[in-house]
């Protein structure tokens, strides 16, 4: 091998093991995902199987959206995220507030999710039991088309030419991001 050859070698093999090095080193990994990757959150591991708008004139939006404001606000629309939670812990723990949990477009808006109360709802900021699962077994929610519990968020109707969206949780000192299918 000619002597100027090593060095490129070296250089290669340097820059091929530098993101194993970063990785190991209190990255992100797992912190952010696109929409069906679950991501963790100290204990908690979420995932979003659906998300879309909701429109108030279908039968079954109309259920996903009982106890909100219809039609929504002029220039408003429901955007729905179905989500799944795992409590992957040995402790009860309190999931994240509506208030912790947002839909963010780029141009850095961000949308707080809103409470709901129906069957179909995520129960933010509610305990759930070490080894437990949002939506639970055998409800609406789990046993439902998107087997997901659902987080309302009123947007701006401009947000569709703001995409991608990202929903971003707020958990224990940590932030994740799932990048949103719509």
């Amino acid at each position: 091998m000619r002597r100027g050859n090593k060095g490129v070698l070296v250089l290669a093999l340097a820059l091929a093991l530098a993101p194993l090095g970063v990785a190991g080193c209190g990255s992100d990994e797992g912190k952010e995902a696109d929409e069906g990757v679950p991501i963790k959150l100290g204990d908690l591991q979420f995932n979003v199987s659906e998300t879309r708008f909701l429109n108030p004139a279908q039968p079954d939006d109309s259920q996903y959206l009982a106890g909100q404001k219809l039609p929504p606000p002029s220039g408003q629309d429901y955007l729905g995220v179905f989500l799944t939670i795992h409590n992957e812990g040995d402790d009860p723990l309190t999931l994240p507030t509506y208030a912790d949990t947002s839909v963010v477009d780029t141009t850095g808006a961000g949308y707080e999710a809103i409470p709901s109360t129906n069957d179909f709802a995520a129960p933010l900021g509610t305990e759930l039991a070490a080894g437990g699962d949002v939506p639970a077994p055998d409800t609406a929610a789990a046993n439902g088309p998107t087997q997901g519990a659902l987080a309302i968020f009123l947007v701006g109707q401009a947000v569709n030419e703001n995409r991608p969206l990202k929903l971003e949780i707020e958990y224990e000192g940590e932030t994740g991001a799932i990048t949103l299918d719509i």
